[in-house]
């Protein structure tokens, strides 16, 4: 089945680069350079715009580095995006939305996103030790002029994928399968299940020794459904198409 004219670089843990159709690239949940995984020649990636799932630093580590090189828009749910202005981000950057709305990017030629829940947690530390709630964690649905992408974020599995997979009849999933601090590879494919997708990119593992799940386990999980889903896996740097 393939991407239906995207393309998707994993940069390692949750961190993505993806191509439109167009030409334009999204990054996802920018960690760079402190990410263990992330190749050393996308430590200062760039893209066109910039989606943020939730607010742990193994998802926004590098939003300050990389907004910079960033000129497009960046998006995330309202607290965070408000706080991002805080830090001295430019308004005229972010869109701040919410889960059930839609926006079309700024940024970009024929790409929307329509914010989704997610059951996990979003805070960041400070400097000084400060915690700070930064909203609700989210998911994302991005539209393409060729595809429909579910990025799930940081989750657990949730009955309301059904109505996702229902509302948005996404062709592929990015789904978390390390376990402990989100689905597992059971999980995961159960989510395959209620979303309807025929291709599934796994994340969210490997990256320390507790996240556990592996693409491996995954497709086995997928086998046992009795689900004829493709599973897209590679090693961080690697392209999927």
């Amino acid at each position: 089945m393939g991407l239906n004219g995207i393309e998707v670089t994993w940069l390692g843990h949750s961190t993505f680069l993806i191509k439109t159709p167009e030409g334009e690239t999204i990054l996802v949940d920018p960690w760079l350079a402190s990410n263990p995984k992330c190749p050393e020649a996308f430590h200062e990636a760039s893209a066109d715009a910039i989606l943020i799932t939730h607010g742990h630093g193994d998802h926004i580590g590098d939003v300050f580095t990389a907004h910079e090189r960033c000129s497009g828009s960046i998006v995330g749910i309202y607290d965070l995006t408000s706080w991002l202005g805080s830090k001295g981000v430019s308004a005229d950057k972010l869109v701040g939305m919410n889960k059930g709305g839609t926006v079309k990017v700024p940024s970009l030629e024929a790409v929307s996103v329509s914010m989704t829940d997610a059951r996990h947690s979003s805070s960041f530390t400070e400097e000084d030790g400060t915690v700070v709630y930064l909203g609700d964690p989210a998911g994302f649905v991005v539209t393409f002029s060729s595809t429909t992408l579910y990025i799930a974020g940081d989750t657990s599995l949730f009955g309301d994928m059904a109505l996702i997979g229902e509302l948005y009849s996404p062709d592929a999933a990015i789904l978390p399968i390390g376990d402990w601090f989100t689905m597992d590879p059971r999980q995961a494919a159960m989510a395959c299940k209620m979303l309807g997708v025929k291709a599934a990119i796994p994340c969210h593992y490997g990256t320390f020794p507790i996240l556990t799940g592996t693409p491996e386990a995954f497709k086995a999980e997928l086998d046992k459904l009795n689900l004829e889903v493709e599973v897209l896996s590679t090693e961080p740097g690697g392209t999927i198409s």
